[in-house]
């Protein structure tokens, strides 16, 4: 409990009539009246009294005031990643009168809240909501506080503070915003609205479908010799793509992977990528899989049905990056344990000329036995250096080690290409678009 401005200024005026006997003692003797003396020191009296009895009083009036409010938050259990959430306070009392109250809810250390101290006033029989918003910047469980209230007396002169409400739990995963709009769209003719290229085409594809009439766009090698003499006009051959293909998301929770992005690291964007892609390839009929190493080991054999991406978020969600040197070789050696079967195996990470030794070696032992597609994050400050202006010797120097280094980057990737790997080279935030994309390109031209 904690004194009001409106108990200062009584306390102030206290004071003031406790000074007006000194100030009469200060006087000239041929001025002063002792009677004026006794009178004043009376009044002071009788006002500590009276203010001490004010005070008292008051305070009696929120003592116990624990018992005569209620207050429950609510939120979603599963928040997205750098994502604006609501949370919801309510609070229900029993008050025979009007109070004044402040509500300060504690949101997760790691987040930024919009307007979580918020003030009311409640009216008997009436409860009140407040309503505010919760951005929380790293994966993995939170936790709500309990709701800190400031309660006014009756009279004004004290403030009560309560912890009410009981903490709740949240967990971030990684953004699933695009997620959920990618499943909004119909696969064939809206995923243009992401950026995503699913091309409309016929009779291309590994696995036969059925015969039919020739129609204009079909190639020569789809029509059916054969059928097309017996029935005296081109029959075509339709195929559909091969389902039952096998994703395996390799993830790299090393150091490199500590970069920020904005508010993200690049583990938290090659997530998002990682889960619209596996959204992606669920519904086209495909099993996904992950595997995480640097620090974070964690392995889901690969699942199948739309309804597994809930599995793939709860593997991963809250995989962090550690300051350990990545072991691409140990890595691989530990799929290569684990996983058999031919699949498309999506290595995640941020590759650099000093990694190379390490990784080639790797990736071709890789190779022998799956297709491999190195998706690789590159920083967007260090496209951002090349566009600023060069007016100086300094300034020219940062501008020429930041091509060097970006065409030693190009130069892993011109290597990667002549292996026969797959490359997708771009910034965080393009990655999840762009490598969906690569998948449907796969998938097309039957590579797996």
């Amino acid at each position: 409990m904690r004194p009001t401005r409106r108990a200062f200024w009584l306390a102030t005026l206290w004071m003031l009539v406790g000074l007006l006997p000194a100030l009469n003692n200060w006087m000239p003797k041929d001025l002063a009246r002792p009677e004026l003396q006794e009178q004043l020191i009376q009044l002071w009296q009788i006002a500590t009294a009276g203010l001490l009895f004010l005070l008292v009083l008051d305070a009696l009036g929120v003592r116990k005031v624990s018992g005569l409010i209620e207050v429950s938050r609510q939120h979603n259990d599963n928040l997205a990643l750098g994502v604006w959430s609501p949370v919801t306070v309510r609070i229900r009392h029993r008050f025979k009168r009007a109070v004044p109250l402040q509500m300060f809810d504690h949101f997760p250390p790691d987040g930024e809240a919009d307007l979580p101290h918020q003030s009311a006033r409640l009216q008997p029989g009436n409860g009140v909501e407040f309503q505010y918003k919760v951005k929380i910047n790293k994966r993995g469980n939170h936790r709500f506080g309990r709701v800190d209230l400031l309660l006014d007396s009756p009279m004004g002169f004290w403030q009560r503070r309560l912890l009410a409400g009981a903490p709740t739990e949240a967990r971030v995963f990684p953004n699933f915003a695009a997620v959920a709009q990618y499943a909004m769209l119909a696969m064939e003719q809206q995923s243009a609205q992401l950026g995503i290229r699913q091309q409309q085409r016929r009779g291309e594809g590994m696995e036969f479908q059925q015969l039919r009439e020739f129609r204009q766009g079909d190639s020569l090698r789809q029509i059916d010799w054969n059928a097309s003499a017996r029935q005296r006009k081109l029959i075509s051959k339709e195929y559909q793509d091969e389902k039952d293909q096998q994703i395996l998301f390799l993830v790299d929770c090393g150091r490199r992977m500590r970069s920020q992005d904005d508010a993200l690291s690049h583990l938290d964007h090659a997530l998002n990528a990682m889960l619209l892609m596996s959204y992606a390839a669920l519904k086209q009929g495909d099993a996904v899989g992950l595997m995480s190493f640097g620090g974070q080991e964690r392995w889901l054999k690969p699942v199948k049905g739309v309804a597994n991406i809930s599995k793939i978020l709860h593997a991963a969600y809250d995989l962090e990056a550690t300051t350990r040197a990545s072991d691409y070789t140990g890595a691989v050696r530990n799929l290569l344990t684990r996983h058999s079967k031919r699949s498309l195996i999506v290595l995640l990470s941020n590759i650099r000329d000093e990694n190379t030794d390490d990784l080639v070696p790797a990736l071709r032992l890789l190779q022998r036995k799956h297709l491999v597609l190195v998706a690789n994050l590159e920083e967007q400050g260090i496209h951002a250096l090349l566009n600023e202006k060069v007016d100086g010797f300094d300034q020219a120097l940062r501008h020429a080690a930041t091509r060097a280094y970006l065409e030693r980057r190009n130069q892993i990737t011109r290597q990667f290409n002549r292996s026969g790997l797959i490359t997708v080279n771009t910034t965080p935030q393009h990655m999840p678009v762009k490598l969906v994309n690569q998948y449907f390109d796969i998938k097309r031209e039957g590579l797996l």
